[in-house]
């Protein structure tokens, strides 16, 4: 239960402190006086999104901090998931700031949005009056049907793995639209390696072939050369005959002279050096020219290899080689798709198959408890002066699954005796509908187990006895939960077992809204004027002395 709410410069509100109490709490005040703030900061604790626009004017932020009793919720391991502490009494706090910026906390410790909201919602429920819609709406139709009829936990289950069957098909879908394009390249890719291929790259050296080309189209040239080293040195009046007659002629007194005998030591390693050069050389003039056919074939390759090149802009035989990888890589990488679709059809159709039996079975269940709960339901509206209500469940399976199964559900509603149950959107008017809502949550709280449960002016439309009715509902509610109450009705104020009077007040040209705890005597005196406005009467007085009793 909330044990305390403290808002500080929010909307009209400069500053407040309510103290809760068990039971049922009401809260009245006149219109325009600000009960909407003390709602806005409340869905603030439950993790609804911001308006900057409600921070006041006397600091750049606004805070909004609640005391919860949490004790009896078994609520640690949620605690320990998301690293928090624990505390049988937990602080939430909300701050937003004029920046637009917004923090949450749990216990002083910072949370994400949807921390806070999973956390409250585990604790606390806001009726607004825009939740009487929900009742024509079919998903939230449903979902009461699950909770009056104790089938949360299978339709949770469904939901989880119908969510994850719809992330497959999703999957499935990029899946095939890859294998599709991947499909479309895979000829043309075919084309390519198998061109590659016949290079045959990885026994080939391409670049020695250039290089015996390059030979064999200067054989002529280059043995011109090795001849042309020869003649210089072994010809007629060559290095080596020079050589030999300055060896033998000019040098041979040379024992007489170390300086000469040094230079014939010398010029004889020149002319062993020179004769070793000719002979090499000779070989390289006598070498055999290719063959004709093996250059022929050399040439071809080598146009082929510059022709692949040349499409693929690459500049040699080792980027060529990579492409290829590539290009066989793709082609197992088709493959390997194909088989990815092929399993994931597999594990998406056998999906489809479990939860078709997951669906049957949550649409049985439906079938079975529809009656009584239409039942119960019938029994909360005849305390509320609604006797001759008839409230359906009518539910047709079909064919196609959605997220919480194959039901498709109507609720049906007549409120008058001998009158045909119809959809209860373009039946029920504006006092059923809040009595019918009242009803739903009087069964739904007690399934769902909440602390706490708000409803804001959930008596719209109504008056008089059933106004009373309503008022002593929401009083037995009290007794087993906490239950706040935004009422303009007397009936139900009279019935609260703590009073809270909104009103607002303009001091030194300024205006604000103050919240203050009635004490028995304003109860009386709130409650009379609930009745007579402004101008009590012993009268009013006295009739709100009997409400009260």
């Amino acid at each position: 239960m909330i044990r305390s709410l403290r808002i500080d410069n929010f909307a009209l509100i400069e500053q407040a402190q309510i103290r809760f109490q068990s039971g049922f709490t009401v809260i009245t005040g006149e219109t325009g006086s600000g009960k909407s703030i003390l709602l806005n900061a409340l869905q603030l604790i439950l993790g609804e999104r911001a308006n900057f626009q409600v921070i006041g004017t006397s600091r750049d932020k606004s805070v909004v901090e609640a005391e919860i009793d949490i004790q009896n919720f078994d609520l640690k391991a949620f605690f320990e998931i998301n690293e928090l502490d624990y505390f049988d009494t937990t602080i939430v706090r909300r701050e937003i700031y004029k920046q637009g910026r917004s923090r949450a906390f749990i216990n002083d410790i910072p949370v994400q949005l949807n921390v806070l909201k999973q956390f409250s919602s585990k604790l606390i429920y806001i009726h607004s009056q825009y939740n009487t819609l929900e009742l024509k709406d079919k998903e939230y139709q449903l979902r009461l049907l699950d909770v009056l009829s104790v089938n949360l936990e299978a339709r949770e289950l469904y939901g989880k793995k119908y969510r994850s069957h719809q992330e497959n098909k999703k999957s499935l879908t990029d899946l095939q639209e890859r294998y599709a394009e991947a499909s479309q390249k895979q000829d043309y890719n075919s084309f390519q390696l198998e061109e590659i291929q016949s290079l045959q790259l990885d026994s080939t050296d391409f670049e020695q072939i250039q290089s015996k080309l390059n030979s064999a189209e200067n054989a002529q040239d280059v043995q011109a050369a090795y001849a042309s080293i020869v003649e210089a040195i072994d010809g007629e009046s060559g290095m080596d005959d020079l050589l030999n007659r300055l060896l033998s002629m000019g040098l041979q007194d040379a024992k007489g002279d170390e300086r000469l005998q040094e230079f014939k030591s010398r010029l004889e390693s020149v002319r062993i050096e020179l004769k070793d050069i000719s002979s090499d050389a000779q070989s390289g003039s006598e070498a055999e020219d290719l063959d004709p056919e093996q250059l022929a074939e050399f040439a071809e390759k080598m146009d082929a290899f510059n022709k692949v090149l040349f499409k693929h802009r690459l500049q040699n035989q080792e980027q060529l080689l990579e492409l290829q990888s590539e290009l066989t890589g793709s082609s197992e990488s088709l493959d390997a798709l194909k088989s990815q679709v092929e399993e994931l059809e597999a594990t998406i159709a056998q999906e489809e198959s479990e939860l078709r039996k997951r669906a049957k079975e949550l649409h049985a269940h439906r079938l079975k408890n529809a009656p009584k709960i239409s039942e119960s339901i019938r029994v909360s509206l005849d305390a509320l002066k609604l006797p001759d209500t008839v409230l359906e469940f009518q539910l047709i399976q079909s064919e196609e699954l959605s997220k919480w199964g194959s039901s498709q559900l109507e609720i049906l509603f007549s409120p008058n005796k001998g009158i045909p149950a119809v959809p209860i959107h373009s039946a029920a008017s504006g006092g059923e509908l809040s009595r019918v809502m009242l009803a739903l949550q009087n069964l739904m709280s007690k399934k769902e187990q909440l602390q706490t449960v708000l409803f804001d002016e959930i008596d719209t439309g109504v008056s008089g006895d059933v106004a009373q009715k309503m008022g002593q509902l929401l009083k037995d509610m009290g007794e087993s939960m906490q239950v706040i109450a935004i009422t303009h009705l007397p009936q139900v104020a009279a019935k609260g077992g703590q009073h809270l009077s909104v009103r607002k007040e303009a001091i030194n040209d300024v205006t604000r809204t103050f919240i203050q705890e009635l004490d028995d005597k304003e109860r009386l005196l709130e409650t009379a004027r609930l009745m007579s406005g402004d101008q009590i009467n012993e009268a009013a007085l006295e009739n709100a002395r009997a409400l009260m009793s």
